[in-house]
């Protein structure tokens, strides 16, 4: 594989994963739902669990600089049976993903174009994700680059508009300055249970922040980009989320019944929107739908790319077919492309003509996939850690270390478990406990130890003894 992504696609791919539909959709329905206080708490305290994450797979990510990533953390370091489920478990994530974002750009065209079938466009992205992914691994670096450049600068002038608005400048919100803070309940509405509801769509807006440890396996240099795009996770998330959730509770009042939704198909509810149009601005709702469109095209963009290089990983250390670890001369692994757009297209297909209901069950096991790969990047670096001290490697030989050892992973590890089993707790305190949601909720947690545990038994495989780790030289990372 060709080291083509250079410093400012990582920092993009970095910066630009974290930002999409959650942010500029969703987040108009977590400040309804828990009020302006409890949104900024939950988005806050997710973002710190977040940054541990990112410190921890850039420890990882730094030293060996692989495209499975935490598959093959996973592997080496937890149990072989472990990174093999990781792996598959994050492959099927990004594959179901890319049919998700599909079904949202046939409703974002239809804005512009509601008598053109939806199918057509969707047709068009996915050729165009494609393409992208086929030609090389630095044609994926440009367009996220660009992708992600789109959503920073709208995330910006969004700051800054918001700021002129609370400060006078622009009409639409000096009259109210904090008085949205006091309305009704606020600023914490619905108490805990509505705060772990709203951790739960934070969780999922952050997913895509850990591809940076994907794309570390085709980037120059990655011992010193991979600390340096780690190091602006935490700034990141601060200004792109917390400053922007802060600037909508105090612009737009909890109880306005537009954010109750939470609908790409109408970009007039996003909160974004919303603020444009207080202060005057005209052409908001034209102009936030091709950010969305944006957002919607990157993360099918960034998810194809992952799950190509994941299944290429896994058919390198023979735990998928063979054919997947061909390479073109480009470096491109495209028979494992080839099948990560069938599948896609297969999972988008299944929510035109097939039950509707296979379709939700397969995008509830995606959405725990990702809390899953959370976990294992967590469990990975402490157990790393713990092995590279206990065979006498001196940590000043780590290229990125993580300053938060090993109360990061930890807080990652027990904050990622509350979220995951809490997703649906409240089936469970109904006279009659809804199976049929329960089960669709939490799929994916039976469906990952199945794996494990199947693997563990047909191959014999163990918990890896901090004594019986690998740790490569640098020359051999160089190699890779």
């Amino acid at each position: 594989m060709r080291r083509s992504l250079k410093a400012r696609h990582l920092t993009m791919i970095a910066i630009g994963g974290s930002i999409g539909t959650g942010l500029f959709v969703a987040s108009g329905a977590t400040v309804s739902q828990a009020g302006p206080g409890g949104a900024i708490a939950a988005y806050a305290l997710i973002g710190l669990m977040v940054y541990f994450l990112m410190t921890s797979l850039g420890e990882l990510a730094a030293y060996m600089p692989v495209a499975g990533s935490f598959s093959t953390y996973g592997a080496k370091y937890v149990d072989e049976g472990f990174g093999f489920a990781l792996g598959w478990n994050y492959w099927y994530n990004w594959a179901v993903t890319i049919a998700v974002e599909l079904a949202a750009a046939q409703l974002v065209m239809h804005y512009w174009f509601p008598d053109v079938p939806g199918i057509y466009w969707s047709a068009l992205f996915l050729g165009l994700m494609f393409l992208l992914n086929y030609i090389s691994v630095k044609g994926f670096g440009e367009a996220e680059y660009w992708f992600a450049l789109i959503k920073v600068v709208t995330v910006l002038v969004f700051i800054g508009v918001g700021l002129a608005m609370i400060f006078g400048i622009l009409k639409g919100g000096a009259q109210q300055s904090f008085g949205n803070f006091t309305t009704g309940d606020a600023p914490f509405v619905g108490g805990f249970p509505a705060m772990l509801g709203v951790a739960m769509i934070a969780g999922f807006s952050f997913q895509g922040t850990e591809l940076i440890g994907v794309a570390a396996g085709e980037s120059e240099n990655p011992r010193r980009n991979i600390p340096r795009a780690v190091k602006q996770v935490f700034w990141r998330i601060l200004l792109f989320y917390v400053l922007a959730i802060f600037l909508i509770g105090v612009l737009i009042p909890y109880t306005d019944p537009s954010l109750l939704k939470n609908d790409v198909a109408d970009i007039g509810v996003s909160p974004f929107t919303l603020v444009f149009q207080h202060a005057g601005l005209a052409f908001a709702a034209g102009l936030m739908n091709a950010v969305i469109l944006t957002a919607v095209l990157s993360a099918g963009n960034s998810g194809m790319y992952a799950s190509t290089r994941m299944l290429y990983n896994l058919a390198t250390e023979g735990k998928a077919p063979k054919l997947f670890a061909r390479l073109s001369r480009n470096g491109v692994p495209r028979n494992a492309l080839y099948a990560t757009t069938a599948v896609g297209a297969l999972c988008f297909l299944t929510s035109l003509y097939g039950d509707k209901e296979v379709y939700l069950w397969l995008l509830n096991t995606s959405g725990m996939t990702g809390f899953i790969a959370w976990l294992g990047i967590a469990i990975s670096h402490y157990r790393f850690r713990k092995g590279f001290v206990a065979q006498g490697h001196s940590l000043e030989d780590l290229p990125y270390k993580s300053k938060f050892f090993p109360l990061g992973p930890m807080f990652a590890f027990v904050l990622c478990m509350v979220i995951m089993l809490g997703q649906n707790y409240q089936a469970f305190l109904l006279d009659r406990i809804d199976w049929v949601g329960v089960v669709a909720t939490y799929i994916g947690i039976p469906l990952f130890l199945a794996i494990w545990w199947g693997y563990r038994i047909k191959n014999k495989s163990r918990l890896v003894a901090y004594a019986d780790m690998d740790f490569p030289h640098e020359s051999d990372n160089d190699k890779r």
